[in-house]
This record gives C-alpha cells, sequence and structure tokens, in this order.
C-alpha cells in the first residue's frame, strides 16, 4: 500500500513538473513573439490615414434644446460641439502594436487621439440618453442609442436601453437587428451584450 502511495505521488509531482515547464516555455514563447511584434510595429513606417473610417456627426439629432436646466447634459452638448470639429475613429479592440503594424509607428499619437475622441464618444451618447430616457424622451434617446450603434459601441448599457425603449414602444423586432452589429465587435464586451440582446429577444415573440 506504501508502495502505491508513493508511487502515485512521484507520478503526480513528475506531471506537475512536466505541465509547469510547458507552461513556462508557452509563456516564454507568447513573450518573445510579442516583443518580435512590437519591434517590428515600432519600425514599420507612416502611412496614410486617409482610409480610416472617421465618424461623422449628425448633429441634425442631437436635441440641443431639451434638458437646458440640467448640468449635466449641458456638458453633454458642450463635449459634442467639440468633438465635432475632431477626427473620431473607433479601434476598439486594437492593440498600439496593431495600429503601428496597420499605420505605422509615427502615427500613434495621433492615431491614440482619433481612439480617445470614440470613447469620449461612446461614454457621451449613453450618458446623455439615460438622461433623456429618464425624463421622458424616449423618441430623443433612441436616436442618440441607434446613432452609438452604427459607430459599433461596446458600451453594454447602450444596447440594454435601447432594447428595453424597443420592447415599451412595441417593436421589439428591431432587437434582431442589433445581434450583427454585437457579434462582430472585436472587444471583451462582445459576449457580455451578445447575452443581453438574447435576454429580451426571447421575450420579444
Amino acid at each position: 500500500m506504501n508502495f502505491l502511495i508513493i508511487a502515485s505521488t512521484l507520478i503526480l509531482a513528475a506531471a506537475i513538473a512536466v505541465a509547469s515547464s510547458k507552461s513556462r516555455k508557452s509563456a516564454a514563447a507568447m513573450e518573445q513573439e510579442f516583443w518580435q511584434r512590437e519591434r517590428a510595429a515600432n519600425n514599420t513606417r507612416r502611412k496614410p490615414l486617409d482610409d480610416l473610417d472617421y465618424i461623422k456627426l449628425p448633429m441634425e439629432i442631437f436635441p440641443m434644446e431639451l434638458l437646458e436646466d440640467i448640468p449635466k447634459v449641458e456638458d453633454y452638448r458642450q463635449i459634442i460641439l467639440s468633438l465635432n470639429d475632431q477626427p473620431i475613429v473607433n479601434f476598439t479592440g486594437l492593440t498600439n502594436t496593431e495600429l503601428k503594424l496597420r499605420y505605422g509607428a509615427p502615427n500613434i499619437t495621433q492615431l491614440t487621439t482619433y481612439d480617445q475622441n470614440y470613447t469620449l464618444l461612446a461614454r457621451t451618447l449613453q450618458q446623455w440618453a439615460q438622461a433623456l430616457y429618464d425624463n421622458g424622451y424616449e423618441r430623443e434617446a433612441c436616436q442618440l442609442l441607434e446613432f452609438a450603434v452604427s459607430t459599433r459601441t461596446d458600451v453594454s448599457a447602450t444596447y440594454r436601453l435601447l432594447c428595453r425603449i424597443y420592447q415599451e414602444n412595441g417593436t421589439p423586432e428591431k432587437i434582431g437587428a442589433l445581434f450583427p452589429v454585437a457579434q462582430s465587435l472585436t472587444s471583451a464586451m462582445q459576449k457580455p451584450i451578445v447575452r443581453i440582446l438574447q435576454e429580451f429577444d426571447q421575450f420579444s415573440d
């Protein structure tokens, strides 16, 4: 009996050692690959940015005249006005290394600014839409949310609120049109957003 216990312990220890060695080698290989890509990215020459998917703000959908007495809403309006003159690009899901490989290392600061503008836009659209919805302006909130989705936002609250509005307005069939957008997202929020849509969609029939 003691021999079996000792033998089992030795086999288990050996298996753990082998697995640990493989894990270390795998981690080392991944790190080496990362630094190779990073070096290649840093040596990538500047490329034209003409083909970027720039986001143009449809100023006609923004309800500038509503809720003027609410300071936060005034902040949202000012943010949109300031972004209207700025380049906005959604790079969600892309790393700096990938951006440098695709567009050139010298462009990374510029590209980061474009992406930060998008992050601010997506957050502002959600917050503004929520304020509109909470104050009874569902139609205006829906416009902002639908525009946000058209830019492929990965703000989960945007999809949740839009689904709620669709249901409350008696148009739950519109939820189905959100699935292709959600499924095409490349960020970590892709699966949670799809689950949100599934939760609402199951009550749409």
